[in-house]
C-alpha cells in the first residue's frame, strides 16, 4: 500500500520530463519553506545548504518581502506590463541606483531581459557582437553560463552541452580558467600569447565572459590578479569584459557584486537568481551607458522584468544593503562555513577548500564520494548538492540569512555524513 508522500511522487514520475533533475537527489515532496528551512509532506523537515542554487540568499519566504508583495497583490498591483512605466519598477530602479550603484561609482544602464539567467547572458553575448562587429566569445574551462545555445556555447560542461544533440555551439573559444592546469601553468599568459598569435586560429574576440566564482564548474575562485589581467586583455584587444555574476552575485562571495575590491570595471554584468531577493524570476543585464546601443524592441522578451520581482527586489536591497551590517555578517558565517568544511577536508586524504564567502565547499577528489556524503546528508536532513567537473565538491550554498545555531547544525550534519562515507570506503579498500 503506498504511504501518501509516495503517491504524491508517483505523478512526478508518470507525466513530468525526464529532465527533471534535483528531485532525483531530493526524493521528497516539499510543502513548505521558512527561512533556511524545508518541510516534506509528512512533517519532516531539512535544514537548506542549496537554497534554490543560490536563488534564495535572503533565505525562504523572507517575512517583509512577503508582506509587501501581499499588499501589492491585494492592492490589484500590476501584474504584468511587459517593459511598460509602473510604480513598481520605478521604485525598484530608485532604490537600486540609490543602495547599489552609485555607492560604487557605477553608472549602468539596466536592461530588463528574460525571467532566467540564460536569458542575460544571451543578452550580452548579442550585445557584444552587435557593438564590436565580431563573433568570438572568450570563455573558460568549467565555466558555466547557461543551457540555451548561445550560453550553452560558453559553457563548459560536456554533459551540459550534450543536451544540444550536436546542434552547433559555435562562435566562441574556451581558454583556461585560473589554475586550470595545475599551480605551475600560468593561465593568464597561454591565454594572452593564444592572442597575440596570428597563427592561433583563435579569432578577434567580441567579448570575455567569466564567473569570478566558477558556480557549477567546482567553486575555481579567481584571484585579483587574474580578474584584472582578463579586463586589462580585453582593453587591449577591443572587446567587452562580461562578468557573469548569476550565481555569485547578491552577496554570495560576501559583497553585492563578487567582483568588488578588484579594481575593474566591467562593461556588461548579467544578473539573475537572488536579484529578485525572494526567489521569484527575475534576469537583468548591466550595461555601461556606452554600450546601451539597441534601438526600441531590438531585443525583447515578453516576460522581460517581473513586476511582483520588482516589489521584493526593492524590499530586499532596502533590508540588506542599506550600510555594511549585512556584509559583516556574511564574513562571520562564511568563517563558520570554513571552519566546518576544514573539518571534513582533514578527514580526506587531498581534500582542499574551495571558493569564498558564503560559497564554499571541499573538493574531495571523487565525484562517487561527494554524491556519497551528500546523499548521507540528506537522510540525515541536510539538502546539499555537489559541484565541479566530475562532481567532486561539496558545495554549502546555505541562505545568507542562516542563524548560526542553524548553520553550524547543518554542517555537524554535513561532517557526520562524511566521516560514515569516508569509512565506507575505506573500508571496502580493505
Amino acid at each position: 500500500m503506498p504511504t501518501e508522500q509516495s503517491a504524491d511522487l508517483e505523478i512526478f514520475a508518470r507525466r513530468e520530463s525526464q529532465a527533471r533533475s534535483y528531485c532525483r537527489s531530493f526524493p521528497k515532496s516539499f510543502v513548505k519553506a521558512q527561512g533556511s528551512e524545508l518541510t516534506d509532506a509528512s512533517g519532516r523537515t531539512y535544514i537548506d545548504f542549496l537554497a534554490g542554487c543560490s536563488s534564495l540568499n535572503y533565505g525562504h519566504n523572507d517575512p517583509d518581502m512577503k508582506a509587501a508583495l501581499i499588499a501589492h497583490i491585494t492592492a490589484d498591483g500590476i501584474t504584468h506590463g511587459l517593459d511598460m512605466h509602473t510604480d513598481a519598477k520605478a521604485d525598484f530602479l530608485r532604490a537600486f541606483e540609490e543602495i547599489i550603484l552609485q555607492p560604487r561609482g557605477m553608472d549602468h544602464k539596466v536592461m530588463m531581459t528574460g525571467p532566467t539567467g540564460t536569458n542575460a547572458v544571451e543578452a550580452a553575448m548579442k550585445l557584444a557582437r552587435k557593438l564590436t562587429g565580431r563573433r568570438n566569445i572568450i570563455a573558460f574551462t568549467n565555466g558555466f553560463h547557461g543551457m540555451t545555445m548561445g550560453a550553452l556555447s560558453c559553457t563548459g560542461n560536456a554533459g551540459k552541452r550534450a543536451g544540444a544533440g550536436g546542434g552547433p555551439l559555435c562562435g566562441t573559444t574556451h581558454m583556461p580558467f585560473e589554475g586550470a592546469f595545475g599551480e605551475g601553468v600560468d593561465s593568464l599568459h597561454i591565454i594572452e600569447e593564444m592572442l597575440a598569435n596570428p597563427s592561433s586560429g583563435v579569432d578577434a574576440p567580441a567579448a570575455f565572459i567569466i564567473e569570478p566564482v566558477q558556480g557549477e564548474g567546482g567553486l575555481n575562485a579567481a584571484s585579483t590578479a587574474f580578474m584584472q589581467g582578463i579586463a586589462r586583455l580585453a582593453k587591449a584587444h577591443g572587446a567587452l569584459l562580461i562578468v557573469d555574476d548569476i550565481q555569485a552575485g547578491c552577496g554570495r562571495t560576501g559583497t553585492f557584486f563578487s567582483f568588488e575590491g578588484m579594481g575593474i570595471e566591467p562593461d556588461l554584468i548579467p544578473l539573475a537568481k537572488s536579484f529578485s531577493g525572494m526567489g521569484l524570476p527575475f534576469a537583468a543585464l548591466l550595461i555601461k551607458p556606452e554600450h546601451d546601443i539597441w534601438g526600441p524592441a531590438e531585443h525583447n522578451g515578453t516576460f522581460r522584468g517581473n513586476t511582483h520581482a520588482f516589489v521584493t527586489a526593492r524590499v530586499a536591497l532596502e533590508k540588506f544593503w542599506r550600510d555594511d551590517a549585512f556584509q559583516r555578517d556574511i564574513a562571520a558565517k562564511a568563517g563558520i562555513v570554513r571552519e566546518g568544511l576544514q573539518a571534513i577536508a582533514d578527514r580526506v586524504p587531498g581534500a582542499r577548500l574551495k571558493g569564498r564567502g558564503m560559497m564554499q565547499g571541499v573538493d574531495v577528489g571523487s565525484g562517487d564520494l561527494a554524491g556519497d556524503i551528500c546523499a548521507r546528508a540528506f537522510e540525515k536532513g541536510l539538502v546539499i548538492e555537489t559541484s565541479g567537473a566530475h562532481d567532486e565538491v561539496v558545495k554549502v550554498l546555505a541562505p545568507l540569512t542562516t542563524p548560526d545555531a542553524l548553520l553550524r547544525k547543518g554542517l555537524e550534519i554535513l561532517q557526520a555524513a562524511a566521516r560514515e562515507a569516508v569509512n565506507t570506503t575505506r573500508m571496502a579498500a580493505e
